[in-house]
């Protein structure tokens, strides 16, 4: 696990454009991000390292819960001695400042500022089953009438070995893998929405869960200097 700044769970509401000061049109996806509770602080007397974990989704009073997840939350809420509401996604996080922190305390969106540079993980859109062409981009065969390859894959290699390499690019099942797009940029922070807006795409469709989070010691992820304010 990598240690970070600061994370928050969330979900991708889609994409829009913004316009620049400049009149550029700025493509920008917007995330529903936070806020997240934690839940529970892992030490390394304990567990043998430090962590949070952070709960995303408040569920309502009368959802059943399990019985290792209630008891987990009704821990939780003894601990921080206050209540700790069940929440619907738990994610943990090796913070670099967990100390700063405590079971209960609320995460939301202004922990992050515009400007700064922010990785986002979460599992891109399943394609099914694809051939070389759409899976890999290959070129493809002749064109021409009679070639009987126009979209096949072609060799799979020597024949002396006897079987098919681990890697080679063959079709099969696209998309549907976790992903993470490195160093977006914060465009804008609605605190009262609870909405965070960077520049670019993310991973997965609409309505996906994906992890907004910034490596810890990184000063490439930071806000420039008069653009966090």
């Amino acid at each position: 696990m990598k240690a970070v700044q600061k994370a928050l769970l969330g979900r991708k509401i889609g994409m829009t454009q913004l316009f620049a000061e400049d009149g550029r049109a700025v493509p920008v996806t917007v995330i529903q991000a936070g806020p997240c509770i934690v839940v529970q602080r892992k030490t390394v007397g304990r567990e043998g390292f430090d962590a949070l974990q952070l709960g995303y989704e408040e569920l309502s009073k009368g959802k059943r819960l399990n019985k290792p997840a209630a008891g987990h939350f009704r821990r939780a809420s003894e601990k921080a001695e206050k209540e700790v509401p069940a929440c619907r996604h738990l994610g943990e996080f090796q913070f670099a400042d967990c100390d700063a922190y405590s079971v209960g305390d609320r995460i939301t969106v202004d922990a992050f500022a515009v400007g700064e540079r922010v990785d986002v993980t979460g599992t891109s859109k399943g394609k099914g089953f694809a051939g070389v062409h759409k899976r890999y981009g290959f070129r493809g065969g002749p064109a021409s009438h009679g070639s009987m390859s126009h979209r096949r894959p072609g060799s799979g290699g020597g024949t002396d070995a006897a079987r098919v390499f681990k890697g080679t690019k063959k079709p099969g099942h696209m998309g549907n893998v976790r992903k993470t797009v490195r160093r977006l940029r914060v465009y804008m922070v609605d605190t009262d929405k609870n909405l965070l807006v960077v520049e670019g795409s993310v991973p997965g469709p609409n309505r996906r869960l994906v992890t907004v989070w910034q490596p810890a010691g990184s000063a490439a992820h930071a806000a420039p200097s008069g653009e966090g304010d």
